[in-house]
């Protein structure tokens, strides 16, 4: 199964605090099949943020964390043309990638995590996906950029 697909993309969001915009995207992961439980999801991934923010400098948001929750390693992005504040020092974050997985996946997430960090650096990278004009733009971005890479 891909890691990102289509329904896993939502561009429009209308979410202002993380907690509601972590469930938004978590829904999302369950519709799809790939997390079983969005309450207990939602526990482990505010847990880890409990721990340290993950908001990066540049509007960039990777809420992440391994749950026994997840059935299958996926990740789901958000575009929010306000921002969130997700702990960032420079302001809050207008492109949100939630990454999920099983809790025996090890350090599975943490590639992605990773792979995705490395690609943030780059300006071009994040212009896109901010300019994606549909999901499946994102999907063969972020598939592109991160996954294949």
């Amino acid at each position: 199964m891909p890691l990102i697909t289509e329904d896993l993309v939502l561009l429009d969001l209308d979410t202002t605090d993380r907690a509601s915009t972590t469930r938004a995207l978590a829904e999302r992961l369950h519709a799809a099949g790939r997390v079983t439980d969005v309450e207990a999801f939602l526990a482990d991934v505010a847990a880890r943020e409990a721990q340290m923010p993950t908001g990066l400098e540049g509007g960039i948001g990777i809420p992440h964390a391994r749950s026994a929750a997840v059935a299958e390693p996926s990740l789901a992005f958000a575009r929010s043309e306000d921002g969130v504040d997700w702990g960032a020092p420079d302001g809050p974050a207008r492109l949100i990638f939630l990454i999920a997985a099983p809790d025996g996946a090890g350090g599975e997430h943490m590639k992605i995590l990773a792979s995705l960090a490395r690609r943030l650096v780059h300006q071009s990278f994040k212009d896109a996906l901010a300019t994606a004009a549909d999901s499946a733009a994102v999907v063969k971005l972020i598939t592109e950029e991160v996954i294949d890479r």
